[in-house]
């Protein structure tokens, strides 16, 4: 479809009311044309535009035979003229546009959901078995590297299956374009002073590595200015996507969670930050959480573990990076930076407790991956059953949560999405740590048109009822669970 025609309205050649088309662009995938835009001779896609300029030719496109006028000598002269003025302007939007799709083609393209970990296998023997391992717990990137060298790492990572970001040695044009390499790793929370370096980094790997992830990840929101290099964090972010001109954005941040403090809304506001900026850049965010004890964080449980990778989920990250995966340290080799130990694995390579915990929840994401990749975040809000909930609610697809009769209230993340087939989505997430909710929910839709993604399957499956005796819809919950609902445009 023709989306816009420019116009000549004066006369030409001493012919009034003659208005003479100049340039036409056309949306959509296709081919360039400088004629008639229907044939590209030179097969040359353009893949955000097609051009059309048809060089004052008023006699095509079904208009009636040229006027006399176009005949005389002042008349020749200014056809030549505007001709010549379209091909200039033909050559330099088809630069633009070649520009643009050489830009587009050389950065990284996220597809799938992440579910990643900071501290890769640490054993020399036996590799491949341990990344099977790390498979099979449903990661699916690597983040860092293994002892030994990183031809062999990535070997392994093609072998099972899994993608890894790892620091490679040498120059930008050194590093390696094994399938399984989705990128480097650039920097760990680096500082405002440290951006030009980075932008320059990102800007070659784009250049000599095009497709491939140039990966940082920034430092948390309770950095100090010092650390930052800047007054605040929200600038800090700000200057990061505008200067670096990042692929995805990354952040870690691990909420304290001990008996009587509890800092999770800190962690919601530094999501917040990274969902605004990233969506106003047009790229997906990813976040660090723990999963192990470390300094004053307590080991976490299943439900801490699970409300931060839900609460980031509500928020719209597209991918969720746990800390750590194999326990950083010496282990029984001596003391090391986390004593306690307590990943995943342990630093000696045991299984803890967390193992099957982070299997059970990725086995989950994984069936989400999907639907998450096409949903849009629009917003975030904390509904508390004892409070004002029109106001909280305001513009969600659910207008009302209640507890049940008999429960006590409960508290709620919702977060609204918009999905690429143009219908709205929802996430609501459980906000208590140690005790479930089982609230009545009321969506806009009505009952009818509400479909839930199910975890099980992935597939989206009928709104069902938790309490069919109970009037209206009940939802169940575990403590810091979530649930993943599809609602009609």
């Amino acid at each position: 479809m023709v989306a816009e025609r420019l116009l000549v309205d004066k006369d030409i050649a001493g012919c009034p009311g003659r208005r003479y088309p100049l340039l036409e662009l056309s949306a959509g995938p296709g081919p360039l044309d400088s004629s008639d835009g229907k044939a590209c001779t030179s097969g040359r896609p353009v893949a955000w535009a097609s051009l059309a300029v048809p060089m004052f030719r008023p006699w095509t496109r079904g208009m009636p035979t040229p006027s006399p006028c176009l005949g005389s000598s002042r008349g020749r002269s200014l056809l030549a003229m505007h001709r010549h003025a379209s091909w200039v302007v033909h050559g330099l939007l088809l630069a633009l546009a070649s520009g643009l799709a050489r830009a587009r083609a050389a950065d990284f393209v996220q597809d799938r959901f992440v579910i990643g970990m900071w501290v890769a296998p640490q054993a020399k023997e036996d590799l491949a078995a341990r990344y099977r391992e790390l498979a099979d717990a449903g990661f699916n990137v690597v983040i860092g590297n293994s002892p030994v060298p990183v031809e062999e790492q990535l070997r392994v990572c093609d072998e099972v299956g899994l993608k890894a970001l790892v620091h490679a040695p040498g120059g930008v044009r050194d590093w390696p374009v094994n399938a399984s390499c989705w990128g480097y790793l650039l920097k760990d929370e680096p500082s405002a002073v440290d951006f030009p370096a980075l932008a320059t980094v990102v800007a070659e790997v784009r250049e000599h590595r095009p497709g491939r992830l140039a990966y940082i990840n920034l430092f948390p929101n309770y950095a100090s200015p010092a650390q930052l290099g800047t007054q605040g964090y929200d600038e800090h972010v700000g200057r990061f996507v505008s200067e670096v001109r990042p692929q995805v954005l990354s952040m870690d941040h691990y909420p304290l969670m001990r008996p009587g403090i509890d800092r999770r809304d800190a962690y919601c506001d530094n999501l917040e930050t990274l969902r605004v900026h990233a969506g106003r850049a047009g790229i997906p965010y990813w976040n660090f959480f723990h999963s192990m004890p470390f300094a004053d964080r307590m080991d976490p449980t299943e439900a801490q573990v699970r409300w931060q990778v839900f609460a980031s989920v509500a928020h719209g990250a597209r991918g969720i990076l746990y800390f750590c995966y194999w326990t950083p340290g010496k282990g029984n080799g001596g003391t090391g930076e986390f004593p306690k130990g307590g990943a995943i694995l342990t630093a000696e390579g045991r299984r803890t407790r967390h193992y099957e915990e982070a299997r059970r929840l990725n086995a989950e994401l994984a069936r989400w991956g999907p639907t998450l990749m096409q949903l849009t975040s629009l917003g975030v809000r904390r509904a508390h059953t004892a409070h004002n909930l029109a106001e909280a609610l305001h513009g969600a697809p659910v207008r009302n949560i209640q507890h049940v009769r008999n429960d006590p209230p409960a508290e709620f993340l919702v977060g609204s999405f918009r999905h690429a087939d143009g219908r709205r989505a929802v996430v609501l997430v459980n906000h208590d740590l140690a005790y479930t909710a089982w609230p009545t929910v009321v969506f806009d839709a009505g009952d009818a048109g509400v479909r839930e993604v199910d975890k099980a399957t992935g597939r989206e499956v009928a709104l069902g009822d938790d309490s069919p005796e109970l009037p209206g819809v009940q939802v169940s919950f575990g403590p810091g669970d979530a649930r993943l609902f599809i609602l009609p445009r």
